[in-house]
């Protein structure tokens, strides 16, 4: 793992995500709540699945591991598991692969929020094991760990990658994301894993 970086809290706000004193009124309220419900059920690793293509994960699932470092006071991990279009590559840009096996590096935000992401863009066939590998490495690092999903092929990787979760949840726009599209999604997904739909906006 990576040092320590106090630069990543001025790059999460240029890229426009809430950090510090500026994390404030409903979203700030409506993370805390998941993150109480997340933690209260002894979720350990959570997958976010975007309801459609103009979804943005990170954000969200940023503001919801900073609502659990500050309600448990431990370790949390943000995975941006798009390996091929990764979402928040531009955080570790330039930064080496925490070791020889992995395609992810790490940045720590906000103290006790790690972010995992790739560097660059990788192969798709490695984004499944490459996934299991941090989950099974981070095991005993991280009290939770919340897995951007966006970008997996539909029917086939993100079976595999919800099966390395204790539960996935879809994320959609508010009065934008079709019923019927949350509807097919859920369908797609593990019944018994399926933790329902939040929405942002």
């Amino acid at each position: 793992m990576s040092e320590p970086d106090a630069s990543g809290d001025e790059i999460l706000a240029q890229l426009g995500i809430a950090v510090g004193t500026q994390r404030t009124g409903e979203l700030l309220a409506a993370c805390t709540k998941i993150a109480r419900q997340i933690h209260a059920d002894r979720i350990r690793v959570v997958g976010f699945v975007p309801g459609d293509d103009e979804v943005a994960v990170p954000p969200i699932i940023i503001q919801l591991g900073l609502a659990l470092c500050d309600l448990t006071g431990a370790t949390i991990a943000v995975v941006d598991a798009n390996v091929r279009y990764p979402g928040l590559g531009a955080l570790n840009r330039g930064r080496s692969a925490d070791h020889d096996e992995s395609v992810f590096s790490t940045r720590w935000l906000g103290g006790s929020l790690a972010l995992l992401s790739a560097p660059r863009v990788e192969r798709a066939g490695e984004v499944v094991p490459q996934l299991a590998r941090v989950l099974r490495d981070g095991a005993d690092l991280f009290a939770h760990v919340l897995v951007d999903l966006t970008g997996f092929e539909l029917l086939g990787e993100h079976a595999s990658a919800a099966a390395c979760m204790d539960g996935v949840a879809v994320v959609a726009r508010a009065h934008h994301t079709r019923e019927q599209d949350l509807m097919d999604l859920a369908q797609l997904l593990p019944r018994d894993r399926f933790l329902g739909v939040l929405l942002a906006g």
